[in-house]
């Protein structure tokens, strides 16, 4: 029998989940399908429907977890850097271009299903997290007096388009042949000292 047997502890879900990405980053979005999902983990055509009632949820889901995993690996890189603000700027900045590379198709997915129409509260709320992270960040510069005064919001803003920028090109290989940490330090360099004269 084809049942979620092996997945009795509430395991499908995340297996599933794995298995989607895998396909989204080797087949991409077309490739995505409940039923294939549900042959490759071994569980009958139906037993997704328990945890995705549709294409469009499962979809919504892989967006959600991309975005917490997005941010559990910046605030991981943040919390190992030096604890003065420029650095653990740095370490975010390099944390997010080499997630950016790392997962190119889970990464459009996440933005392009943030910004549809109708995207949930969740995957929302998920989706700000890193932004909040950069925010914090910024807000403990000024405090310090590291950088001078502006809207933290707009300024974090600007940071992550700035280094979403460079991983777009890194990926599409358009940076020329400088290598992609130089081209992401120097960003940073730049981002920081105009900051700093403000």
């Amino acid at each position: 029998m084809l049942a979620d047997q092996p997945y009795h502890h509430g395991s499908l879900r995340q297996v599933l989940l794995a298995s989607a990405e895998n396909t989204l980053e080797r087949e991409g979005v077309d490739g995505l399908s409940l039923r294939k999902l549900a042959r490759e983990a071994g569980v009958s055509h139906a037993a997704p429907s328990k945890h995705f009632r549709d294409r469009r949820a499962l979809l919504d889901a892989l967006a959600e977890s991309g975005f917490h995993r997005l941010t559990g690996t910046l605030a991981e890189a943040v919390a190992g850097a030096r604890p003065d603000a420029r650095a653990r700027f740095v370490a975010l900045a390099d944390a997010y271009v080499t997630f950016a590379l790392a997962h190119p198709a889970l990464l459009a997915l996440m933005y392009g299903t943030k910004h549809a129409p109708g995207a949930t509260e969740q995957l929302l709320a998920a989706g700000h997290e890193s932004m909040d992270l950069t925010v914090r960040i910024v807000t403990e510069a000024q405090a310090a007096g590291d950088i001078g005064p502006g809207d933290a919001d707009r300024i974090a803003l600007v940071a992550f388009a700035a280094f979403h920028g460079i991983a777009t090109l890194a990926a599409g290989g358009m940076l020329d042949g400088a290598p992609v940490d130089e081209v992401v330090t120097a960003a940073s360099d730049l981002f920081w000292r105009g900051l700093a004269q403000a």
